[in-house]
C-alpha cells in the first residue's frame, strides 16, 4: 500500500511498514513536518496515498472536512509508541486492499476498526 505518515509518527514506524512491503513516505520527508492538517491531507490526495495519523482533527468535519481522498486511518492507542501502533496497524493493513479505503476514515484502536464513509 501507498502510505503517508503524519508528522507525529516516527521513522521507526515507517521502517517497520516498509519492511512489510508498503510504500511509505513521512511528512517530514516532504517538508511537511510542521504543516497544517489540510496541507498534509492535500499531499496524501495528490500522491494517491493513505494518510496514517494520530490526530483527532481528522474525525471532526467541522475542523477538517473530508471529501474525496484515498483513505485516512486515525490510530487510537495508548501509549502511542511505534510498537503499539504497528501492533494494531499491521494486521489491519494485511487484511484490506488499498481501494477499500477510498473515501473512508477508519478509526483504528486495539479493540476495533470503525469505518466511516466520508464522500
Amino acid at each position: 500500500m501507498r502510505l503517508y505518515l503524519d508528522q507525529m509518527l516516527k521513522a521507526e514506524l515507517a521502517d517497520m511498514l516498509a519492511s512489510q512491503g508498503h510504500d511509505v513516505v513521512r511528512s517530514s520527508d516532504t517538508g511537511q513536518s510542521r504543516a497544517e492538517d489540510d496541507a498534509i491531507l492535500a499531499y496524501s490526495i495528490a500522491e494517491n496515498r493513505i494518510l496514517i495519523t494520530l490526530d483527532d482533527d481528522f474525525g471532526n468535519w467541522a475542523i477538517l472536512p473530508l471529501h474525496e481522498h484515498h483513505g485516512v486511518i486515525r490510530i487510537k492507542v495508548h501509549p502511542p509508541t511505534s510498537a503499539k501502533i504497528a501492533e494494531v496497524l499491521t494486521p489491519f493493513l494485511r487484511d484490506v486492499e488499498q481501494r477499500d479505503l477510498m473515501n473512508r476514515l477508519v478509526i483504528l484502536s486495539e479493540k476495533r476498526a470503525r469505518w466511516i464513509q466520508t464522500a
